[in-house]
């Protein structure tokens, strides 16, 4: 069975088509769109004719390249930027119709649970009690489990790419006071989440996101071509010293760093504070960068639950989309037995 999964995010669309053999998602193409929504699109703001135009686009485009491997339509969602938006219904329904994709939001819980699961079958039992971080262009996940799927799970407003709207919009680089000031508000959004997982006590910690993944290159980690079973992790104290080194860099400078890419050079520097904050709240010393993320989580659902668990995911979207943004409240993905969990 070839299946795929289509990811909508605030810089890129990103599509994966996977062979699903002995329960293991064994990816055997990959293909992204640049869409940089973040850049078209403040938080909060509608969605706009011209970005959905683009948007359609990359959907139809990555439907196509579904096929042409051997993949049935894939399963699409879009994060944050098109969550949160006030056409949000306007924007899934254009792009479903046209498109032939039926494209969803996931409220950020359900995005935690599906990252959580793809980090848990990454790492493996040994791994223990786990402690996720995810940073987003919108939002910013974080769970904790022992099990198959998550105890406790948070989404918070803290993107990488909200936060440098919201604070290094007018200057660049930023003066050290709106660092400060970012910082003091990450501070007090993670306080009860970060106190939650240090009372868990996690034996592991992992940090997804092409956010972290860029920042643990800055600090040092080996890069993306030396493939995906290479370990990687992420030191506070290194993480503390890129943050320094990024507020003084102008965002054109930044792209000329090790990991970090042009069109994620201007929100590197809010994504390091968020990172580093998380960790020296959390008191994580060291954290481990995992490959797998929500793409993978939602594959191994598809393939563990079968297909009748994204129909239900579908059909809540739909239900829950309304005219105006709302805080959604999370989609029960425990919609198959519960013997299958």
């Amino acid at each position: 069975m070839r299946i795929s999964v289509l990811d909508v995010g605030s810089t890129t669309v990103r599509l994966v088509v996977a062979d699903a053999q002995d329960g293991v998602p064994l990816p055997v193409h990959t293909a992204k769109w640049r869409l940089r929504l973040s850049e078209r699109v403040k938080p909060g703001e509608p969605i706009p004719d011209e970005a959905i135009e683009y948007l359609v686009d990359a959907v139809a485009a990555a439907n196509r390249t579904a096929a042409h491997w051997g993949a049935t339509s894939p399963l699409a969602f879009a994060t944050a930027m098109v969550r949160n938006a006030p056409n949000r219904r306007e924007v899934l329904r254009a792009v479903t119709a046209r498109s032939g994709v039926p494209l969803c939001t996931l409220p950020g819980e359900v995005e935690a649970e599906l990252t959580f699961l793809g980090a848990r079958r990454w790492m493996g039992w040994r791994a223990g009690p786990l402690a996720l971080m995810d940073i987003g262009g919108g939002s910013f996940e974080v769970a904790f489990g022992r099990g198959r799927l998550p105890d406790f799970v948070a989404s918070l407003p803290l993107g990488a790419g909200r936060l440098t709207h919201e604070f290094f919009a007018d200057e660049d680089p930023p003066p050290p006071h709106r660092v400060r000031e970012l910082r003091r508000k990450v501070r007090h959004q993670l306080r009860d989440v970060a106190a939650r997982i240090r009372w868990e006590g996690p034996r592991t910690a992992v940090v997804t996101s092409r956010t972290f993944q860029q920042l643990a290159r800055l600090c040092g980690a080996p890069p993306g071509r030396h493939g995906p079973f290479v370990a990687r992790t992420l030191n506070s104290a290194d993480l503390g010293e890129a943050v320094t080194r990024l507020a003084r860099l102008p965002v054109a400078a930044r792209a000329e760093l090790p990991g970090i890419s042009a069109p994620r050079a201007a929100q590197s520097l809010a994504g390091a504070v968020v990172g580093h904050t998380a960790m020296k709240l959390i008191g994580l010393r060291t954290v481990t960068v995992c490959p797998w993320a929500i793409r993978e989580g939602v594959l191994l659902r598809h393939i563990e639950d079968g297909p009748t668990w994204w129909t239900e995911v579908i059909r809540l979207s739909e239900e829950s989309a309304p005219a105006e943004p709302v805080p959604a409240e999370p989609v029960p993905l425990r919609v198959a037995s519960a013997a299958a969990n």
